[in-house]
């Protein structure tokens, strides 16, 4: 059974936040009760006329270092994705779209893919993007992010016997550090971090989208996707011609 869910993205920059539009769109329920937002399908992109976009590079982090980022940190766009493991429709992003946008956009040079975990649906969530972040410190976070989002993965949980074997299934080398990483402190901080960025820009259901400030709700097709980067990269061109 599905229903409706508001989405709205508030971005402030420096002094001025800017409005950039309410969104809703179908949403369905976790297999979970007692989630704090949705996971959707069907969605509703703000165009640009929806209002102004903040300044590329507001909500990016554009490090070097960030072992949960694809590509180049100096790329002229920035697609920030706020997403949960247990999502379902998270995990066809990840498995049909994302691929095609990294083979197109990432490798290019173009695209940088920024992840933000933002566990809305309970205490398995919240075990899995931990343990997400772990993988991501011994250099495993997208082998981790490919397991975690298998077909067929979350249907089998995300308990502690369970982030073990995806972390093997990852490639992560050391599984006593991976333990005690996933439940360390600076795994919490750093989930709570995600968190809080995204529930500050009104993100309130998985997955929710930032291309250059462009919002994006819900696993919309690819098209929506290569339309909104395409844009972007256009618009940082004629802004770099400056």
């Amino acid at each position: 059974m599905s229903k409706s869910k508001p989405i709205a993205i508030v971005s402030g920059v420096a002094a001025a936040a800017v409005l950039l539009g309410v969104v809703s769109y179908t949403a369905t329920a976790p297999s979970t009760g007692g989630a704090r937002g949705a996971c959707a399908r069907a969605a509703v992109s703000a165009p640009p006329a929806a209002g102004g976009y903040p300044p590329r590079g507001a909500y990016a982090r554009r490090d070097a270092a960030d072992k949960l980022a694809l590509g180049r940190a100096d790329a002229p766009v920035v697609l920030i994705e706020y997403a949960d493991f247990k999502c379902g429709y998270c995990g066809k992003f990840a498995r049909d779209t994302e691929p095609v946008l990294v083979k197109k956009y990432v490798d290019e040079g173009v695209l940088r893919i920024e992840w933000r975990n933002f566990p809305i649906f309970g205490e398995e969530s919240e075990a899995v993007a931990r343990a997400s972040w772990a993988a991501g410190q011994q250099g495993r976070f997208w082998e981790f992010h490919r397991a975690a989002y298998a077909e067929g993965a979350k249907e089998k949980g995300f308990g502690k016997d369970r982030l073990a074997a995806l972390a093997k299934e990852a490639g992560v080398p050391d599984a006593a550090r991976f333990a005690k990483d996933t439940d360390g402190a600076a795994a919490r901080a750093a989930v709570k971090k995600d968190q809080e960025q995204g529930y500050a820009l009104g993100a309130t259901s998985t997955p929710s989208f930032l291309v250059n400030g462009r919002p994006i709700a819900g696993a919309q097709p690819l098209e929506t996707f290569t339309e909104a980067i395409d844009a972007a990269a256009k618009s940082a061109a004629a802004k770099d011609k400056r």
